[in-house]
């Protein structure tokens, strides 16, 4: 094993001044590994779509292919577009350059980290291996975690969309920024507070010393393979969910207020629908209260299915168990008490 360098100038650094070299904990990916594994799974499932689903005459399991599909096929660019800003860090930006763009007490980069999610258009999928990149180029693991959260939640597009799915009531637009970051802000303030290396260990990804663009292809094609095949569980998990909850099941909670902020941020669950869509869905649900629309746009971008499997995926069972319930608790009591206030 390699020696530990020190580095005094570090403000994540040991109480020693010690930190691990670059290459700790990192493995490294077979060199000549495509991506084409995944690529061709997702054609052979929009072929399968339209040759295959005329002969599966069962309108369930047709409602189950379609919805399966969109899922994948809405997800991957945006899942390819964090997969490449994730390359993209590790390749051409160098460590130290976070050291200084964010403060140097963790707990002043936690809201930094969360605004910073405002600038980067892209939903869930993408913002997992970008807060992967983040934590393996030696930003705290609190801070990139808000911006995991943030990144898909409060962004223009989606910010932009959510004014179109509701003209003329800014004040959910208003309410969704500021409930979404204040949860990204708390989960990452509570993380850096009781949250254990152990938990969190640092994503493994390939690392090494040639040229930048051959460094930032290895990297793309490492963490596309890895975050498209927990994508597809998702979708798979979420499309089955779709077709088995009974639509008049949904009718009759709405009718109960706190039932039916429950049953939305559940619903936003096991949906799965990408962030930049997800408003149009909540406008219409009109049954539901504002209140009940807002836990749904809140929960969404932060706990869906598909987002479950990839960060089981990237960050370990350990690390999903924890951080899935406490984002989930807080969004929809943090959801809850905007729409309280303010709609």
């Amino acid at each position: 094993m390699s020696e530990l360098r020190t580095d005094p100038r570090n403000p994540w650094a040991d109480e020693d001044g010690t930190v691990p070299p670059d290459s700790w904990g990192r493995g490294t990916g077979p060199k000549h590994t495509l991506p084409w594994g995944f690529a061709l799974v997702v054609v052979l499932l929009v072929v399968g779509r339209f040759t295959l689903a005329p002969h599966l005459t069962a309108p369930a399991l047709q409602t189950w292919a379609t919805i399966f599909v969109a899922i994948c096929v809405q997800a991957l660019p945006f899942l390819v577009f964090g997969v490449a800003l994730s390359a993209a860090i590790t390749a051409f930006v160098p460590a130290s350059f976070w050291t200084r763009a964010l403060p140097r007490h963790p707990a002043a980069a936690v809201p930094v980290a969360g605004m910073a999610g405002a600038v980067l258009p892209g939903c869930e999928c993408a913002s997992v291996p970008v807060a992967s990149g983040l934590m393996a180029r030696g930003v705290p693991p609190a801070a990139a975690l808000a911006f995991l959260l943030a990144s898909p939640a409060i962004n223009p597009i989606v910010l932009v969309a959510t004014a179109v799915a509701f003209p003329g009531q800014p004040l959910m637009v208003v309410s969704r920024f500021g409930a979404s970051l204040a949860v990204a802000v708390l989960v990452g303030w509570l993380w850096l507070r009781f949250g254990r290396s152990e938990w969190l260990p640092i994503p493994s990804r390939p690392h090494g010393d040639g040229p930048k663009w051959a460094r930032f292809g290895e990297a793309m094609r490492h963490d596309l393979l890895h975050a498209g095949g927990f994508l597809i569980v998702g979708g798979l998990a979420a499309a089955t969910l779709n077709v088995m909850v009974p639509r008049e099941w949904l009718a009759a909670l709405a009718e109960v207020p706190w039932l039916a902020v429950v049953v939305m941020a559940l619903l936003a669950v096991l949906l799965s629908i990408c962030s930049e869509a997800d408003a149009f869905v909540a406008a219409s649900m009109t049954a539901f209260s504002p209140t009940a629309k807002l836990a749904f746009l809140v929960v969404g971008p932060m706990v869906d299915l598909k987002l479950i499997a990839l960060q089981a995926g990237t960050f370990g069972r350990a690390f999903a168990l924890r951080f899935v319930p406490l984002t989930f608790v807080l969004a929809v009591l943090v959801s809850t008490l905007f729409g309280w206030l303010l709609l």
